[in-house]
């Protein structure tokens, strides 16, 4: 593993370092007096952090995805830790690990697909199980979702993110299902199955993640809906009904307009599914900002930093309960020491 790690950073404030770093984003910008510096967001598979270099005459060409080694200062502004840089070049293919610019699932990938197996053999609506065969089927489709990010830097943005977020999404939703019978449960969990499949189009990723061409001019909503409409065309006699249905998830389950979603859920099945993918991701946010907020040196019982997402800061409750907890117990051990020194003495 390399040294020093993203995450190990904040021992290395007010010091300088040399290290390799992925180079996640890319721009150039322009200081008060209109001299041009470069404004980089360097990653490894442990984080990321903003970098700044100063003075870029004579700087080699590099460009996102790059690893560099670079040398530079590690230091805090605006309560975040940063990199002013005054060394940097391209790595050399044998001076590097992929490995350790990656950020991967620390789930196992295998048994995340075979809970998807699960589900679909699960299914009591044979024309829904043959559209999902379809895709897990596809070799194509299922090596690439078993690696994909589930975005290129919100929630579950790792290598086997989007199997991650559909296998926790498909819990939620066989869970909820059960509570409400009018819910047509493969209904649901086909469309969280199949929800986010456009992202396997919309997003490339190496030693960083980014959007494709397609990707950014479709959206992984417009080619989630293409790639259904392929694969029930290819399926004989699937009802036309259903594939609409599915393609209705797809559109609307970012749920508003000015969420991205071309139409709004209108059906039950939808409706829930928008509200249970937006609490996965909150809530795999909030465990990212935890593990961020702990990396820059904070308490886990502080607050975070603003969450821009979120738009809030954010508190673990049960790190505040137990420091509140330990408190109480330190408080009763004096006070029982206090009590027993002040016993009368029966002499």
């Amino acid at each position: 593993m390399k040294e020093p790690m993203i995450a190990a950073l904040a021992q290395y404030e007010n010091q300088s370092i040399t290290g390799f770093f992925c180079v996640a984003q890319k721009s150039t910008r322009s200081r008060k007096d209109g001299a041009p510096y470069l404004a980089l967001t360097l990653a490894d598979r442990t984080g990321q952090i903003e970098a700044r270099i100063w003075e870029t005459a004579g700087l080699c060409e590099f460009a996102p995805g790059d690893v560099v080694k670079v040398r530079g200062q590690v230091s805090r502004y605006n309560e975040k830790l940063q990199i002013s840089l005054d060394r940097l070049r391209r790595a050399e293919p044998h001076e590097f690990s992929l490995a350790d610019f990656v950020p991967a699932t620390e789930r196992d990938v295998n048994e995340l697909w075979q809970q998807l197996e699960h589900w679909v053999a699960s299914f009591t609506d044979a024309d829904l199980q043959r559209l999902m065969r379809s895709f897990l089927d596809d070799p194509e489709i299922s090596r690439a979702l078993r690696e994909a990010p589930a975005a290129k830097s919100m929630h579950h943005a790792w290598i086997g993110g989007l199997l991650e977020h559909i296998v926790s999404l498909v819990g939620l939703c066989d869970r909820v299902a059960a509570y409400y019978p009018h819910i047509h449960r493969d209904l649901l969990l086909t469309g969280a199955m199949l929800h986010d499949i456009g992202k396997l189009t919309e997003l490339r990723w190496g030693t960083s993640f980014d959007y494709t061409l397609p990707g950014q001019l479709l959206g992984h909503i417009t080619l989630g809906v293409n790639m259904v409409e392929h694969k029930a065309a290819v399926l004989p006699g699937f009802p036309a009904e259903k594939r609409v249905l599915v393609e209705h998830m797809i559109l609307s389950h970012h749920g508003k307009y000015e969420f991205g979603s071309p139409k709004l859920p209108m059906i039950p099945e939808a409706i829930l599914l928008h509200y249970l993918d937006d609490l996965d991701a909150k809530m795999q946010t909030v465990v990212n900002e935890f593990a961020r907020s702990a990396t820059n040196g904070r308490g886990a019982a502080e607050m975070t930093e603003w969450v821009r997402s979120l738009e809030r800061p954010l508190l673990d409750a049960r790190a505040w309960m137990a420091a509140a907890a330990r408190q109480t117990d330190t408080r009763s051990a004096a006070c029982g020491e206090g009590e027993s020194d002040a016993l009368p003495s029966e002499d």
